[in-house]
């Protein structure tokens, strides 16, 4: 039994699909690589997002605390304690 040698043609196109399948693997590592980054930022975002929403359940949970009630007062309204200097930094 003898076996037929491949031709050019066929060599040649062997050669053409183990390019191709190079390249899309060198692609889709990169789109992993992207992909991994994203996911990481996601994870962090959804961190501050938890870390969030924890301070304002426990400043809902503690809503007639007359010390949280101060301190919503000073940051969000830019109330001052009678008698109490406020001093800005405008160096920077």
């Amino acid at each position: 039994m003898k076996l037929k040698k491949a031709g050019i043609i066929t060599k040649i196109a062997i050669f053409a699909m183990i390019v191709y399948a190079a390249v899309t693997l060198v692609r889709m590592q990169a789109q992993i690589e992207t992909a991994l980054a994203e996911l990481e930022i996601s994870r962090q975002q959804v961190t501050e997002k938890e870390t969030t929403n924890a301070e304002l359940r426990y400043a809902i949970e503690h809503s007639d605390d007359p010390d949280i009630i101060a301190e919503a007062a000073r940051k969000d309204l830019g109330y001052v304690a009678p008698g109490e200097k406020v001093f800005y930094d405008t160096g920077n």
